[in-house]
């Protein structure tokens, strides 16, 4: 477990990037934390460490989003408006988890039951005590 503390939304993309730039294809990252705590910024750091260049959006109407165009594919689910783990199937998440790119999945603890059993958790915590932009990311690797 690695605890890395940020205290702006620049040092939480750096570190996103940082992450992004040692990821190897077949990974899976989890991404759990409440609305507004970076989640996305992180992943546009990570997807700019993968080398992409195309803006990064949560995709939480689309569930998914594919970016092919940086050093691996990178497929970016925001799970939090699924209903039941059924929808995942229909999307074929079998194909990206077990994939050749790099998988980020935000708000994971909404689809526990189907997740890899190796996969890096990755969990942002806000602490309005430290400050409005202190964010306390905790990455494990399960």
């Amino acid at each position: 477990m690695v605890v890395i503390e940020t205290n702006s939304a620049e040092e939480t993309f750096e570190l996103g990037k940082k992450i992004g730039e040692k990821a190897k294809k077949g990974e899976v990252y989890t991404l759990i934390g409440d609305l507004g705590v970076g989640k996305t910024v992180f992943t546009q750091g990570l997807a700019k460490g993968l080398e992409i260049e195309e803006p990064i959006n949560s995709p939480t109407f689309t569930i998914v989003q594919e970016y092919d165009d940086g050093r691996m594919p990178f497929y970016h689910f925001d799970v939090y408006r699924i209903g039941d783990v059924e929808e995942m199937e229909e999307i074929g998440y079998e194909d990206y988890f077990y994939g050749e790119g790099l998988t980020m999945i935000e708000w994971s603890n909404l689809i526990e039951e189907i997740l890899p059993e190796h996969r890096k958790e990755i969990i942002i915590e806000k602490d309005l005590e430290k400050g409005f932009d202190y964010r306390k990311i905790t990455i494990n690797d399960l």
